[in-house]
């Protein structure tokens, strides 16, 4: 079980050029192309067809994520996440974890600002099996007051090991508060401390019959199964489980216009080498006018998407200044969402060069903009990063989740390469001098004990 704030980064929706195909009427013969139909009970399901290898992901998406906790509840998706692996009505309490291992297969689950998902791979046989489960703790959980203690405990623990002995988690949180000024994504996907020691079983029962309900649910089966059958076993299972009353619309507070650069240190004794971010608001691809995240996407990837980017070779090969020099842009989100640039010193270089190094290439595009030369070879890079990942089943239905489960549908998926390959440079351009203003932005340093103060 994990927590992940930035699981899902705008490079994972890229993944989606793989599937192109129209979506399919209910029951027409399977082509190895994608299908998608909803339940009586408002559940949402689509099917990958993929039949390279006999076995089959198996993932809930619920659309629910930290972002929609209540105030003062910081946490509770992340707990419930895991105490959804406790005993059922009609399972003991580890029931579902040792099927699973039984038949060599692998289970977990994530939770993130906008979804909670869970997930099995397992072979076609025993598909039915995990609805079943997965149908089962939709509804069925027992939740008493020692579940919640001993479960409890584990996340308080699981902050500690993960957050608070970690001097580069703490200062992204820090990060996280001081980029958000109104948006609940300030929050860690995580919670606060304080918060978390107070949760109880009153909040998990709340948070669990108001969310945890077909409905609100997106299934998505990925591998070598026929979409006829995986809606007749749907139907058989999760077709059973009642419609929860319907939500309201998903609308959190807006982000202010920011008018201000702020910065955020931490020195800590056991950081030996520096390092550096900074990060802007921007749109997500749920938020964006149209072409404006695929604009931003390919930015990302021009500017610091990996050893062929402007930022590696300028600062990791030709100036040596950098051990390492990026930028991403986490653009599958249901609200506003970040872009980011970061680097860290190589040598005798000076943090505070390399990151001048970075503003330059930033400041370089949004006034001269990018060669239409450097444009293609974003885009085929993509491309062909994108094909490579069609060897993996997880990574599609990832897609396809993460989409469906922050406003968009599976004809957004299947169209996104074509918008991807109408971005211009110019657009390009356009979105960088737009949205990459250093005097709107929050930096975050990470340095050594020694240079606190410098």
């Amino acid at each position: 079980m994990t927590s992940q704030a930035d699981w899902l980064r705008g490079t994972l929706f890229a993944l989606a050029v793989v599937m192109t195909g129209p979506v399919l009427a209910d029951n027409k013969p399977d082509d190895g192309k994608v299908t998608n139909f909803l339940l009586d009970n408002g559940m949402e399901v689509v099917v990958i067809p993929d039949r390279r290898a006999p076995i089959v992901t198996h993932m809930v998406w619920y659309k629910i994520g930290s972002a929609d906790e209540p105030p003062g509840k910081s946490g509770i998706a992340h707990f419930f996440e895991h105490l959804m692996f406790k005993a059922t009505t009609n399972h003991a309490a580890g029931a579902f974890d040792r099927a699973v291992s039984a038949i060599g297969g692998s289970n977990n689950a994530f939770t993130s600002y906008d979804y909670t998902a869970f997930y099995e791979t397992v072979v076609p046989q025993a598909l039915e099996q995990m609805m079943d489960f997965e149908a089962d703790r939709m509804r069925n959980l027992i939740l008493n007051d020692d579940v919640i203690a001993t479960e409890r405990d584990v996340i308080l623990e699981e902050r500690r090991s993960r957050i608070d002995s970690n001097p580069q988690a703490v200062l992204g949180e820090e990060v996280d508060a001081t980029l958000w000024q109104n948006q609940p994504y300030r929050i860690p996907v995580i919670g606060w401390m304080q918060e978390m020691e107070k949760l109880n079983r009153a909040d998990a029962k709340a948070f669990y019959d108001k969310y945890y309900t077909p409905n609100n649910a997106v299934l998505v089966v990925a591998g070598d199964v026929e979409p006829q059958v995986v809606k007749a076993l749907a139907e058989k299972t999760y077709g059973k489980v009642a419609r929860g009353p319907d939500l309201p619309p998903r609308i959190r507070p807006i982000e202010p216009e920011q008018n201000t650069r702020r910065t955020v240190t931490l020195a800590d004794a056991r950081v030996s080498v520096p390092n550096f971010s900074t990060q802007w608001v921007v749109p997500s691809y749920h938020t964006a006018k149209p072409g404006e995240a695929e604009a931003l996407d390919l930015l990302a990837e021009i500017l610091g998407g990996g050893s062929r980017s402007r930022l590696y070779q300028q600062l990791v090969v030709k100036q040596g200044i950098a051990a390492e020099a990026g930028a991403f842009f986490q653009g599958t989100m249901l609200d506003a969402t970040n872009f980011t640039v970061y680097g860290a010193p190589r040598g005798d270089a000076k943090l505070a060069d390399v990151q001048a190094a970075v503003e330059a290439e930033v400041a370089r595009i949004a006034s001269e903009g990018v060669t239409s030369g450097e444009l293609e070879k974003a885009k085929d890079r993509f491309v062909r990063s994108m094909i490579f990942a069609r060897d993996k089943q997880d990574s599609m239905a990832n897609v396809y989740g993460a989409t469906l489960a922050t406003g968009g549908n599976v004809r957004d998926v299947e169209e996104w390469p074509g918008r991807i390959r109408k971005v211009t440079a110019d657009e390009v351009r356009q979105v960088a001098a737009r949205y990459l203003n250093l005097n709107h932005s929050t930096s975050g340093y990470l340095l050594p004990q020694t240079q606190a103060g410098n």
